[in-house]
C-alpha cells in the first residue's frame, strides 16, 4: 500500500508479559482511537530456552500462555476487521546459542512479522543501571562491540523481519552513544545486505536517554546502507500507541528516507513518507 497518510504501529505489548498495562484488546481499541490503519501486537516471547514454564513472570509470558496469545490476536483480528488491520507479531529475544529452541515454537504460528531484539549482553540486561559502573573505557568499548556483534548475528540468523531498538543500550546510560566503535557501521552494512528492517522506536523517551532508538546519526548511516525502517512505539500502556508517529515520519523524510515498511505474512508493504 502506498498511502502517505496511513498510520501504523508494529511494536505494542500488553499485560501478558507481566510488565505492561492493559489487555491486547485495549491496545487494538487505542489504535482505532488514534486513527491507525494497522496495529501490530508484539508482546515478548516466553523464554523458550528455559525448562521452566514461567521463570520470570515480570519479563515475559509463560510458555503455556503462548497459544492463548496467538488465539486472542486472531480473535481480535476478526472482530475488528472493519475498523483496523490487526497483525500478529512477537518480540523475540535473540540468544545466539538458543535459536533453534525459539524457531521450534515460532515456526508453528502464522506471524506477520517477528521483531528480534538483543536484551542481554554478557548475560546482563542492557537496561541494568549499574552495569557500567567501574568499567574502563576499553571495557566499555568491548561491551558496545559485543552488543552490536549480537545484533549482527541476529541479522544473519534469518529469524526476524525487524530488528528492535538497535541502540537501546543507551536507555539508562546516555553516555553509551558517545562510545566510538566501528562495529555499528559493520552491523548496519550486514542488516542492509540481509534486506532487514530496523524500527524507529519511540520508547526511548521513557528512559534516561530520552529521544528515540536509534539516534539520527545511526539512521543516516542506515540510509547509506539501504536499511529499511519501520515504526514502533514499544507501548507498554495503551495511551502510547502510535506515539510520535508523525514526528518520526517527518524526521525520516528530512534524513532522506522515502518509505516506511510494515509486514503482512512476512511480506513487505510500503507506506510513502
Amino acid at each position: 500500500m502506498d498511502d502517505s497518510t496511513m498510520m501504523f504501529d508494529l511494536h505494542t505489548h500488553n499485560e501478558m508479559c507481566g510488565h505492561a498495562i492493559g489487555t491486547i484488546e485495549d491496545y487494538v481499541t487505542a489504535g482505532i482511537d488514534k486513527g491507525l490503519k494497522v496495529i501490530g501486537i508484539s508482546d515478548h516471547t516466553p523464554y523458550f530456552h528455559r525448562e521452566e514454564d514461567h521463570p520470570f513472570p515480570r519479563i515475559t509470558m509463560a510458555k503455556s500462555h503462548f497459544t492463548k496469545y496467538i488465539e486472542e490476536v486472531l480473535r481480535l483480528k476478526q472482530q475488528y476487521a472493519n475498523q483496523i488491520e490487526v497483525l500478529i507479531g512477537i518480540e523475540s529475544d535473540f540468544f545466539p546459542d538458543h535459536g533453534l529452541a525459539y524457531q521450534k515454537y515460532l515456526d508453528q504460528y502464522p506471524f506477520d512479522y517477528i521483531i528480534g531484539s538483543v536484551h542481554y549482553v554478557d548475560e546482563i540486561s542492557i537496561f541494568k543501571k549499574g552495569r557500567w559502573e567501574g568499567l574502563s573505557m576499553a571495557q566499555k568499548i568491548k561491551t558496545k562491540e559485543r552488543y552490536y556483534g549480537l545484533i549482527e548475528q541476529s541479522a544473519r540468523s534469518r529469524m526476524f523481519q525487524i530488528l528492535g531498538h538497535i541502540d537501546a543500550m543507551k536507555g539508562f546510560y546516555p553516555e553509551f552513544s558517545s562510545i566510538e566503535v566501528e562495529a555499528i557501521e559493520h552491523t548496519l552494512r550486514v542488516i542492509g545486505e540481509e534486506e532487514l528492517v530496523i524500527e524507529i522506536n519511540t520508547s526511548g523517551k521513557t528512559k534516561d536517554s530520552g529521544g528515540w532508538y536509534p539516534a539520527d546519526d545511526i539512521l543516516e548511516r542506515a540510509l547509506h546502507y539501504n536499511v529499511g525502517v519501520t515504526f514502533g512505539s514499544d507501548a507498554h500502556t495503551p495511551d502510547r500507541v502510535g506515539d510520535e508517529f508523525n514526528e518520526v515520519k517527518s524526521r525520516l523524510k528530512e534524513i532522506g528516507f522515502k518509505e516506511l515498511t510494515y509486514f503482512v505474512k512476512k511480506e513487505k508493504r510500503s507506506v510513502l513518507i
